[in-house]
């Protein structure tokens, strides 16, 4: 592999990670964390701004996962809930059309 086509590759993969971090943030619990801290890892990988990035959020990381583990049990159920009650969000949007329906409403019909 080339080494161009190596860091669009590593760029395109953290940057997914990072977005479905971002994206976890809604959720409760240290979801967003992992996917966050993978992405900067893929992105330390090739460039040094990531490094730079990936720095803090180690920190951050380690305090959190050191806080899931104190309590296992509420960590995992609040998790799952999230994870439950987000799946239920997407499916009644997709089910009721509420995206297509939100865009009439502001009249961006097309």
């Amino acid at each position: 592999m080339s080494h161009h086509l190596r860091r669009v590759v590593l760029f395109l993969a953290g940057l997914l990670l990072i977005v479905l971090g971002l994206v976890l943030v809604v959720l409760p619990g240290p979801l967003t964390i992992p996917p966050i801290l993978l992405g900067l890892w893929l992105w330390s990988l090739e460039f040094e701004f990531a490094r730079h990035w990936l720095r803090p959020f180690r920190v951050r990381g380690a305090a959190a996962w050191s806080q899931a583990k104190e309590k296992p049990v509420h960590t995992t159920v609040i998790t799952l809930l999230g994870l439950v009650g987000a799946g239920l969000l997407i499916w009644a949007a997709l089910r009721y059309d509420a995206f297509d329906r939100g865009r009439d409403l502001i009249g961006f019909g097309f």
